[in-house]
């Protein structure tokens, strides 16, 4: 199954309080629960205005119908190629 990063731009997301993300992480799983098993979030990363999204998923358009039906920013959705780290080199 492929894997997406997704760029949303979220000014002010470094500075949102533990709560704030939880609730965000809320919305997102209950929007998740509604779609299927198909779709999983793996995980987030908050940067200062921005937080990128790794999810698995059969397409990008239901990526983008989950940021839809949760009112979640997209700002590019890129399938993940190739993963590579330190013993890629080896």
């Amino acid at each position: 199954m492929p894997k997406y990063v997704i760029e949303r731009e979220l000014p002010g997301a470094g500075n949102l309080p533990a709560e704030t993300l939880q609730a965000i992480s809320q919305k997102s799983c209950g929007v998740l629960q509604g779609l299927g098993p198909q779709i999983q979030w793996v995980q987030s990363y908050v940067t200062d205005d921005k937080i990128y999204c790794i999810y698995i998923a059969p397409n990008a358009d239901m990526v983008r119908e989950h940021a839809r039906q949760g009112g979640f920013p997209v700002n590019s959705v890129a399938e993940v190629r190739a993963v590579i780290d330190p013993t890629t080199a080896e």
